[in-house]
């Protein structure tokens, strides 16, 4: 017997439902918003939740990121109106199992829900529950909910050989779980090759790829073998494989087809063996809408996928991240390990880290360096860039508490958005403050990256993106 959460205000049909489940042997318990659905999946572990599109308090797709969230998150099958395709698409395209229509039979959404209860069964016991613990993390650290479903999709891509693309923001660590994948697999004892398509020139692009023979040109002083050679039985890596020219796409996608490819100067092809494992920050669906990228090359590389979240989404990950990275540079400065104060945990929990993992890095850093002779951190000695984007969120927190009746009017009696679209919103506005107020902070580009920790191709990309000039950093002509 399994708990099953159904979400829907419709008496009638909550009643219908649990009689079918009751006849599955299956004990359900029944809720009509989705605040009420969202207490009952807190203090319950639910192995389905049957769940409504439309409640009186919003859409039931907000609430499937808290329950991907949970631990051991449920099976959702969503619940929708007779002949609503968009509400089917939209149910799948967020993470539900299925949908089921209102208008189906007792016998049609009996099948669906067991085919749901089987497929958690097996995902369970494939999952074993001790796979992450087995595995070897190569570093990676944390432990939230989100982490351990990408670790149990490491150890998935561990076990085969196809194409694997892994995407995230700038500075989640796709290189590092793309060696921990590398690790872990059959081709772990062999090289894995590192290829930064972002500095990949187009012109030379073919040649450090494929190699060349002796005298093939003017300079060519013996023969040497390309990247994707020396990743022979091993990895190829293409790191920010979304800057990759069309040319070289188009090349490259035979070599993926084929496992053959012919160096510059020699007539016949050689073969190498080869996983490939690719990397991007970029939306490579959106570029091939627009023409940038090969979509059969995308389909080549995108056999197996795995989205790394952002470090403000990762839960507790942060404080034991911070935590970390302290150790390890007062290690790197050959002194004491530093308490933390509460005010110094608040700061850093409040703040929306653009540059993820590698900024909170390089911000350790900074403050084991601003502490030097103090046993303990406090928040004074984060970076001022920091403390003002935390201090304007909460200036404008306040603002938006007290302003809730403008706020409210703006939907009027239209839809809510989805909540996705409300925190993208809500970070873009907190992310164009902090990138101006890096500027005025920064002598040059070249130290804006540093304490943002973002790269100098990602930094310029935001500040295209919010239309802020480079000139407006520190000491720049007006």
């Amino acid at each position: 017997m399994v708990k099953v959460l159904i979400v829907d205000d419709d008496p009638d049909f909550c009643y219908a439902l649990c009689r079918i489940v009751g006849r599955l042997g299956h004990e359900t318990i029944v809720t009509d918003t989705l605040a009420a659905a969202r207490n009952a999946a807190i203090s319950s572990a639910f192995s389905l939740v049957l769940l409504d599109v439309g409640l009186p308090d919003g859409s039931g797709l907000d609430l499937l990121p808290d329950l991907k969230a949970l631990p051991l998150d449920p099976e959702v099958v969503i619940i929708t109106g007779a002949g609503d395709a968009q509400g089917a698409e939209l149910a799948i395209l967020n993470g539900a199992w299925s949908y089921i229509e209102k208008t189906a039979s007792a016998k049609e959404i009996s099948l669906a829900l067991s085919r749901a209860l089987q497929f958690r069964g097996e995902r369970l016991k494939a999952l074993g529950h001790d796979k992450v613990t087995h595995l070897n993390r190569e570093e990676i650290i944390g432990a939230s909910p989100r982490m351990n479903r990408v670790l149990d999709e490491v150890a998935k891509a561990s076990a085969c050989d196809a194409g694997l693309l892994i995407t995230g923001e700038t500075g989640t660590g796709k290189e590092l779980f793309a060696r921990a994948v590398h690790k872990n697999s059959c081709r772990g004892n062999r090289e894995m090759v590192v290829v930064d398509c972002a500095a990949l020139p187009e012109t030379l692009g073919e040649n450090l790829l494929f190699g060349h023979t002796k005298g093939v040109y003017t300079g060519a002083d013996a023969s040497r073998d390309g990247l994707i050679l020396a990743a022979h039985r091993g990895t190829l890596f293409l790191d920010e494989v979304g800057e990759l020219p069309l040319r070289l796409q188009k090349i490259l996608l035979r070599v993926l087809q084929e496992k053959r490819f012919r160096p510059l100067g020699r007539e016949a092809e050689i073969y190498s063996d080869f996983r490939l494992i690719a990397a991007t920050n970029k939306d490579l669906d959106q570029m091939v809408e627009a023409g940038r990228f090969r979509k059969d090359l995308l389909f080549r590389l995108k056999s197996l996928h795995i989205e790394l979240p952002a470090l403000r989404y990762r839960g507790g990950d942060l404080k034991i991240l911070a935590r970390h990275y302290l150790d390890h540079y007062c290690e790197a400065q050959s002194i004491d390990s530093k308490g933390v104060s509460s005010d110094f945990t608040e700061v850093i929990s409040a703040y929306s880290w653009p540059g993820n993992v590698r900024e909170l890095a390089h911000t350790m850093e900074h403050v084991v360096i601003a502490a030097l002779t103090s046993p303990i951190v406090f928040s004074s000695h984060l970076p001022p860039a920091i403390r003002a984007a935390v201090a304007r969120a909460g200036f404008t927190g306040e603002r938006t508490a007290t302003g809730r009746l403008e706020q409210d009017s703006e939907y009027g009696n239209g839809p809510m958005p989805p909540l996705s679209k409300y925190r993208d919103n809500i970070l873009a506005v907190h992310e164009k403050k902090y990138l101006k107020d890096l500027l005025s902070r920064s002598a040059d580009i070249h130290s804006a990256c540093k304490t943002s920790g973002l790269s100098r191709s990602r930094l310029y990309a935001l500040l295209k993106k919010y239309g802020i000039s480079a000139k407006q950093r520190k000491g720049a002509a007006a």
